[in-house]
């Protein structure tokens, strides 16, 4: 079954032309100028039901507009989408009992009220069974851990905190598909892990599709089996996390903090691994996972050096793309001019 398709999805906006100079300036003001600014521009894309999907490109690529269009919030200028069987602008309101959104630098919660409360409008809002609703919430306060500061205002909870309420109000009414953006932004490494790791649960026990964009490598990585990637509002690359990891996320960076009692230099003497930086205790190594893995690396330092702190990072998802960028240039005389 297909979750989500589209056909020539386009989408262009009508923005004022700024004027150079003070003349310019004022006459603009009173004769403005226009012009057509594409965001995006003919995305063909199918989904099927299921199906775990990284929608991924820089800030402008056109991710953002491309959602607002596929969950009935923009028309688009030409094309077509079909969202669960249905034209998302035209069956907004329908749509949207089968789906759910998930954004993480806007709150779906009552700032002022505690989450439980938001669960019961949020009830209300698509029209539960009232036997099936408190089922419903009370799988999810289990699932999500959410006991503890479920009567506590929003205001006064950490971000954390917030995010596992938000995502799990927006499984409330079990929707077919999830749409997430950003969903583990500005959380630490434990958070992010534990929500990742409950929209894997609801994908894999009520096969929910999900459509995620993020900057996070790691939420690729762990959470999506498939990556789209956008430049200038279109298609460049669609293909299967596997490899996109095999091919591109094939690198990691190893920060060390050394013991006190160290003195003198290390060498991580290990093939596919370099040293970038050393700074008193502190060192950071690049590892190529091609030639090596973190265990070996962190083996042959062992050897050498007592360690107090270690952490393993990703690399940041521009640079993922600026490397798939460079790989679609090449493959497509991208080295002439």
């Amino acid at each position: 079954m297909i979750a989500l398709r589209t056909n020539g999805l386009c989408k262009t906006f009508r923005v004022k032309r700024k004027s150079a100079g003070l003349s310019g300036s004022i006459r603009s003001l009173f004769r403005p100028e226009w012009e057509e600014k594409q965001a995006v521009g003919g995305i063909d894309l199918i989904v099927h039901a299921g199906e775990t999907v990284a929608f991924l490109g820089p800030n402008g690529a056109g991710k953002s507009t491309t959602i607002k269009m596929l969950t009935g919030i923009l028309h688009p200028t030409s094309g077509s989408a079909e969202v669960l069987g249905f034209t998302p602008w035209r069956d907004r309101s329908r749509l949207s009992y089968r789906i759910g959104a998930v954004f993480g630098q806007k709150s779906q919660l009552w700032y002022h009220l505690p989450p439980i409360d938001t669960f019961d409008l949020i009830s209300r809002v698509y029209e539960l069974n009232r036997s099936d609703y408190l089922a419903r919430r009370a799988d999810l306060i289990e699932r999500f851990e959410l006991g503890p500061y479920l009567y506590t205002p929003v205001r006064k909870l950490s971000l954390g905190e917030r995010m596992r309420c938000e995502i799990a109000v927006t499984f409330l009414h079990r929707p077919e598909l999830l749409f997430l953006d950003e969903p583990t932004i500005g959380l630490d490494v434990v958070v992010k892990q534990r929500i990742r790791e409950l929209i894997r649960q609801c994908n894999r026990e009520e096969g929910t599709t999900v459509f995620l964009t993020s900057h996070d490598a790691g939420d690729v990585e762990e959470l999506c089996a498939r990556a789209v990637v956008i430049h200038h509002g279109g298609i460049l690359l669609d293909a299967p996390v596997e490899k996109l990891k095999r091919d591109v996320m094939n690198s990691k960076t190893i920060v060390l903090t050394l013991a006190a009692s160290h003195t003198g230099s290390v060498q991580p003497a290990v093939a596919g691994a370099s040293l970038v930086s050393a700074e008193g205790r502190r060192m950071k190594l690049a590892v190529d996972l091609r030639q090596t893995d973190i265990e070996t690396v962190l083996g042959a330092l062992l050897t050498q050096v007592r360690l107090e702190d270690v952490t393993i990072e990703d690399p940041p998802m521009e640079e993922i793309i600026k490397h798939i960028y460079g790989m679609s240039a090449a493959g497509t005389g991208g080295e002439e001019g």
